[in-house]
């Protein structure tokens, strides 16, 4: 009965259609298929990996509530891959991620490490076309010509490694600075005896005519 619900609303779905370049919809069952609405079929956890790793955009619904859960599903794929053998997070830095959540900062934070993303992945596109540029368009080049690569651009890698550690520490100052400006306009206004910047002229003594 359940599998013949699922499969009445997604041939009106598949009827739909969507126009090709739009945001591609999967929507996700209470028994945890994912069902791609643009190729009129179930998918798994990996095929939505595969979507990731091709830069198609796509959105996860609940097929009864439409919430999005896209980033319940990105959670996912991060978790499998963590648990694979080969973490990419440790768990100090884990541990110090999770003492953010709760935290004044937890929204800078976010911010802060979403602009090192973007800036790690230009230093990685541009080390990419160096090798290209060594080694042609092979596609996909394996691990060991990549670290030879990586031997041989020795001195440039360390030069945009120090340029991308610049741009870190400069995105995180702006941060710094828009927050100390935030709380100095917060507190425009309120005197409060003590608080750096303000100060509090003596008052005069009554009996003090001059």
């Amino acid at each position: 009965m359940q599998y013949a619900k699922e499969a009445s609303a997604n041939q009106s779905d598949s009827a739909a259609g969507a126009p090709s370049g739009t945001m591609r919809l999967i929507k996700k069952y209470p028994n945890r298929r994912l069902y791609d609405t643009r190729t009129s079929s179930y998918i798994t956890l990996a095929d939505v990996k595969d979507l990731v790793l091709k830069h198609e955009q796509f959105q996860v619904v609940d097929a009864k509530t439409n919430e999005d859960l896209t980033r319940s599903i990105l959670l996912q794929i991060i978790l499998e891959e963590e648990a694979g053998g080969m973490p990419m997070f440790t768990s100090h830095l884990l541990s110090q991620v999770i003492r953010f959540y709760g935290n004044a900062m937890q929204g800078m934070v976010g911010s802060y490490l979403e602009k090192n993303m973007q800036t790690f992945v230009q230093v990685q596109k541009q080390l990419q076309e160096q090798s290209r540029a060594l080694y042609g368009d092979s596609g996909n080049i394996n691990k060991d010509l990549w670290a030879q690569f990586m031997n041989f651009q020795g001195s440039a890698m360390q030069g945009m490694l120090s340029a991308y550690m610049d741009q870190s520490k400069n995105v995180f100052m702006q941060m710094q600075e828009q927050l100390q400006n935030q709380t100095k306009n917060m507190f425009t206004g309120f005197a409060f005896p003590g608080f750096p910047g303000q100060t509090t002229a003596p008052k005069k003594d009554e009996g003090d005519k001059s």
